[in-house]
C-alpha cells in the first residue's frame, strides 16, 4: 500500500497549502499544471489568497509508449522545449520524428490556450513568488521544460510544490527551483495514481469550471 493517501486531488492540494501558508511569500501567483494540477492548484491559490493561472505544458511520449517522456514543451511567447537525450537514444525513433512531434504539440497548447483562458491575458510573472503545483510527479520531464520558461520571465521566486514522488526525481529538481515542496517520496514508486482513492481522468470542462470559479 502506498504511504500517503488522498481522497482526491482537492485533498492533496489542501494538505500542500499548509506548508505553503507558512513560507513568507511575495506577491504570489499559483501556476497550476492542467489538467490534474490546476484542482491541487485551486486550493493552494485559496488558502495563500493568491491568484490561479494554468501552466500550459505537454509531454512528448515514447513511440508506442507515451508514459516514457522522451521530452516537454512548455507555452509562452516562444514555445520551449527540453530532451531527455539518454531516454530519446534508448527509444532511437525514426529521424524528425521529434521534431513533428513537437509541431503537434505546440498546436495543442495553441488549442488549450484558447479552451482554457479565452481572450484572457496570462498573468504577468515578472517579480513575483510563482508557485508550480501538479497532482504528483513521475519522470518530471514536463516540470523541467516549464521551470525553464519561468525562470525567463525574471520571477522573484519559483517554488514546485506536489504532494508527491519519486525521491530521485525530486533530488533532479532542487537545483532548478527556488524551493521544492514535496510531501512524499515513496519507496518503491511506481505512479502518481496509487497514492489516491480519485485519479479520475478530468475533462477540459472541468479544468474550465475550476478556473471560472
Amino acid at each position: 500500500m502506498p504511504s500517503v493517501q488522498y481522497t482526491n486531488r482537492r485533498h492533496a492540494g489542501v494538505a500542500l497549502a499548509m506548508v505553503l501558508r507558512d513560507m513568507q511569500l511575495e506577491n504570489p501567483l499559483v501556476l497550476a499544471l492542467p489538467r490534474g494540477g490546476v484542482p491541487v492548484g485551486k486550493e493552494v491559490a485559496r488558502a495563500l489568497g493568491a491568484p490561479l493561472d494554468v501552466l500550459l505544458v505537454r509531454k512528448i511520449g515514447a513511440p508506442g509508449n507515451e508514459e516514457y517522456a522522451l521530452g516537454a514543451i512548455v507555452d509562452g511567447p516562444e514555445p520551449n522545449w527540453v530532451v531527455d537525450e539518454q531516454m530519446l537514444e534508448r527509444f532511437d525513433p525514426p529521424p524528425e520524428w521529434f521534431e513533428q512531434q513537437v509541431l503537434e504539440q505546440i498546436r495543442e497548447l495553441e488549442r488549450r490556450r484558447v479552451l482554457y483562458r479565452g481572450a484572457k491575458a496570462p498573468a504577468k510573472l515578472e517579480d513575483r513568488d510563482l508557485i508550480v503545483v501538479d497532482d504528483g510527479l513521475a519522470t518530471g520531464s514536463s516540470v523541467r521544460a516549464a521551470l525553464k520558461c519561468l525562470r525567463e520571465q525574471h520571477p522573484h521566486k519559483v517554488i514546485l510544490a506536489v504532494p508527491v514522488g519519486p525521491a530521485e526525481t525530486v533530488q533532479k529538481l532542487r537545483d532548478e527551483v527556488d524551493a521544492l515542496v514535496c510531501l512524499d517520496t515513496p519507496t518503491p514508486f511506481r505512479a502518481v495514481g496509487d497514492h489516491y482513492r480519485d485519479f479520475h481522468q478530468l475533462s477540459d470542462q472541468e479544468v474550465i469550471d475550476l478556473l471560472a470559479k
